[in-house]
């Protein structure tokens, strides 16, 4: 029986493709990977909260890096799914950081713009629009979620720091700025 003729749920299968891309570029397995995987992938990134075009292009580009590197995948370590996967994940972790989605926001913004128009970091009127939408995210938070994002992000403050200045749990610190920071998310997605 030829890899062609077998069946994608017998076992080893995606490996057998795998081995003929990785020794032989085999254009056809690599077809049939393509043709299986792509789909999931994008599906996956989708759900780690990307756009559809986005998630599109780290999909394309994890089955590039798979035919690019079909050697270094070793069945005896993963699963083609895992392996893709994880590639798939470290393209998505790569493109956050080279993103800057983290913008720092003073307390009282509309005081600070006059001083921050002559930095460059502030040289458009987006990016002030930026700055203040997301302090009026924050002041919509309750006072207190409000009040644990700034300790934590703006005054840098271990959670285990903030417990202790406000008398609160620490199990209860962390899920409040969970909670609170999933909020924030949640508005920034929505503008988006």
């Amino acid at each position: 029986m030829s890899i062609a003729d077998a069946s994608p749920g017998e076992p080893g299968y995606w490996s057998a493709q795998m081995q003929a891309v990785a020794r032989r570029r085999d254009q056809d397995c690599f077809m049939r990977i393509y043709d299986h995987f792509a789909p999931r992938v994008r599906l996956y990134l989708r759900g780690l909260g990307l756009q559809h075009a986005v998630a599109e292009e780290l999909a394309q580009e994890a089955l590039l890096r798979l035919w690019q590197r079909a050697d270094s995948y070793d069945a005896n370590r993963s699963t083609l799914s895992t392996w893709l996967f994880r590639i798939a994940r470290n393209l998505h972790i790569d493109r956050l950081r080279r993103e800057n989605h983290w913008i720092a926001v003073d307390i009282e913004p509309e005081l600070e713009f006059e001083e921050e128009t002559e930095n460059p970091a502030f040289s458009s009127a987006e990016s002030y629009a930026a700055h203040a939408d997301l302090n009026e995210r924050i002041e919509r938070l309750s006072a207190n979620q409000a009040r644990l994002i700034r300790m934590s992000y703006f005054e840098a403050k271990s959670h285990q720091q903030i417990a202790d200045e406000l008398g609160m749990p620490l199990g209860t610190v962390k899920s409040s700025i969970r909670r609170a920071f999933l909020r924030l998310q949640s508005g920034v997605q929505e503008a988006v």
